[in-house]
């Protein structure tokens, strides 16, 4: 199956089957494609929580209560949870990690080229910290980025997935310990394979036509 006919027959799974998990191997593979996804300026402004027991994924379905429940078997009932979080600031220490990085790999043909990196990456979260202020705005879009590399991936690889953003994050931040991390949940995906219920996997999928979306000048 090519690439487009993956993403054109994927769907999003409303219900999972309990009694199948993804292979470790699998999983590697999905940890490889989140540690790899594109950031801004590789600005890298996230962590990824990864629930693959019954018990872990329990302190996350646990939260999800009132508003929220109509996700609960899905999370309940996937292989895998993902929780995506952000940093909640892009501190010096942050910063330096990635530069020290960048350099022990050997992006830097000279002293010239990683410092120009660290005055580059300073500049746009400064510009997005100080005078824009939308800080928390800009680390969510990469941490999308991140999201959109996963499902790609988890299709690719026949797994099923299910993004949701009707979580309590607040609620998922307490259960986890993210803010005494300096993080903050924002988007979290089931991951599995759908069971015989789920409603969605043989409807139509529906998208605007392309001259609706799309425009080539």
């Amino acid at each position: 199956m090519t690439l487009v006919e993956r993403v054109t027959s994927r769907r999003t799974c409303k219900a999972f089957d309990p009694a199948r998990r993804v292979d470790a191997a699998a999983m590697e593979q999905l940890k490889t494609l989140l540690r790899f996804a594109p950031s801004s300026v590789n600005s890298q402004p996230w962590h990824f929580v990864i629930a693959d027991s019954e018990a872990a994924k329990a302190r996350i379905t646990d939260t999800l209560q009132g508003g929220f429940a109509y996700n609960a078997a899905k999370a309940r009932n996937a292989s895998h949870l993902v929780v995506f979080c952000a940093r909640r600031s892009l501190d010096e220490a942050h910063l330096a990690e990635v530069l020290a990085h960048e350099d022990a790999v050997g992006r830097f043909g000279t002293p010239e080229a990683k410092a120009g990196q660290h005055t580059s990456r300073n500049f746009y979260v400064g510009l997005h910290r100080d005078q824009l202020q939308d800080l928390d705005a800009w680390i969510d879009r990469q941490v999308y980025l991140a999201l959109g590399t996963l499902l790609l991936g988890a299709a690719e690889l026949g797994i099923d997935a299910c993004p949701m953003e009707g979580i309590d994050c607040a609620g998922l931040d307490a259960a986890l310990g993210l803010e005494a991390r300096g993080l903050r949940s924002v988007v979290m995906v089931a991951l599995g394979y759908r069971s015989d219920d789920d409603f969605n996997a043989v409807l139509p999928k529906s998208r605007l036509p392309a001259a609706a979306v799309i425009t080539t000048l």
